[in-house]
């Protein structure tokens, strides 16, 4: 039976460490909360997360970078669990700065406390960091400590943001593999022509004979690859300089961004990914209390794509006219039809909040169920691609060769 490291917090407030013996995880949390504890962490000795703490260590190291996004959901998910313990704003937050597992967020945490301590509310305190806590996020806090269920609000913040790390986790990890094939076939292209095909050059020299013309493209692509590498590589990285230079402009970034939600298969998707993450920001601001013309200027904010966030800013400016919200929607052409209507829905049933919500759990499994589809799709096509790539150029040696002793093709 596995070996389980926990934290967890004692009714009196106090720390407690410790191992313990259990099935799963889920078993130790549990266990803990039998005993009257509030659990914290619990993670399998010697297993990836652990390793991972140890090899962060305390200090910033010379590489050191800010809290990162996944770090703010861990400390969100603890702040709200200590909180609905029944503990203080101010003692959750010093048993934080003693589980800080690296300086960065130790220190971070330590400014947050002092200033809490010193009577400022928790969103100004947070507000005051750097930027670390997005705009989206202190007006979420800020809404709890009006309302007086801050817990809450913390707890539905940390889901937010655990709900986005795995939609953004799986498209990553779906992309993996076929990015691997993509580099397999770029390296292999790369040692045909530029190892492989110059071996018989001389004999084709020696023969004398007129080559093939599939066999005369091959040798002249390894012989331009052989002489002009560097300028294929800095060919390369001039593209990408021009190209990220370019979309720093707003206007070039938003022309972009149109032609991205018009492409094919991508651009639905993009449009779902956008969509989901603009229904579960406005969804869990209304649910906390936020207007709904606070809640899309907030929204818009965390729009990456600049032409879904300048539609959604016309439909700011028609809600403030008293428009409504889904007409000034759907008028943009810009959004999902299926989402436009849910919000009309929202409007109507005056539950929009809810609707709002359940737009972006529909969206979420969707871009899911579409990433699989498309990478059923894409996986063997480039195994296909990429033997057709490598087939084609050894039957243009052949080919080759078959001339040379003039045998029959």
């Amino acid at each position: 039976m596995p070996v389980f490291q926990y934290k967890a917090v004692t009714p009196a407030g106090e720390v407690l460490e410790g191992a313990m013996d259990a099935a799963s995880q889920k078993g130790v949390i549990e266990r803990l909360r039998d005993m009257g504890y509030t659990p914290l962490r619990a993670v399998e000795a010697g297993g990836a997360e652990v390793s991972a703490v140890a090899r962060r260590g305390s200090s910033p190291g010379l590489f050191a970078r800010g809290v990162s996004q996944d770090e703010v959901g861990v400390i969100t998910r603890e702040i709200a669990t200590l909180l609905k313990a029944g503990l203080p704003l101010d003692r959750s937050l010093e048993i934080l700065v003693g589980l800080a597992e690296n300086a960065r967020v130790g220190e971070m945490l330590r400014k947050v406390r002092n200033e809490v301590r010193g009577g400022a509310a928790l969103s100004k305190a947070l507000d005051a960091q750097g930027g670390v806590f997005s705009r989206f996020y202190v007006n979420m806090v800020r809404a709890g400590e009006a309302g007086g269920a801050l817990a809450d609000v913390l707890a539905r913040l940390a889901e937010f943001m655990e709900r986005s790390k795995e939609l953004r986790e799986s498209v990553k990890s779906a992309l993996i593999y076929p990015t691997i094939l993509l580099l397999v076939a770029i390296a292999s292209v790369i040692i045909l022509l530029a190892v492989v095909v110059p071996q018989f050059e001389p004999i084709f020299e020696q023969s004398g004979k007129a080559l093939p013309w599939v066999t005369e493209m091959v040798l002249g692509a390894g012989a331009f690859m052989r002489a002009y590498w560097w300028a294929i590589v800095l060919g390369g990285v001039a593209v990408v300089f021009l190209v990220s230079r370019s979309l720093r402009s707003a206007e070039a970034k938003l022309r972009w961004d149109r032609r991205v939600l018009r492409l094919p298969v991508a651009g639905d998707l993009a449009a779902k990914v956008e969509t989901a993450r603009l229904a579960r920001t406005l969804g869990t601001l209304l649910r906390n209390g936020v207007s709904l013309v606070n809640a899309l200027s907030i929204a818009r904010d965390t729009m990456e794509n600049t032409w879904m966030a300048a539609g959604l800013a016309e439909v700011g400016r028609e809600l403030k006219t008293g428009r409504g919200f889904a007409k000034p929607m759907m008028e943009t052409r810009r959004f999902p039809a299926f989402a436009v209507h849910m919000v009309q829905v929202g409007e109507e049933t005056g539950r929009l909040d809810q609707m709002l919500l359940d737009v972006a759990d529909v969206y979420d499994k969707e871009v899911a169920r579409a990433v699989k589809r498309a990478l059923a799709l894409l996986e063997p096509a480039m195994i296909l691609f990429l033997t057709g790539l490598v087939g084609a150029v050894i039957l243009s040696i052949l080919a080759a060769m078959l001339s040379i002793y003039d045998l029959p093709i």
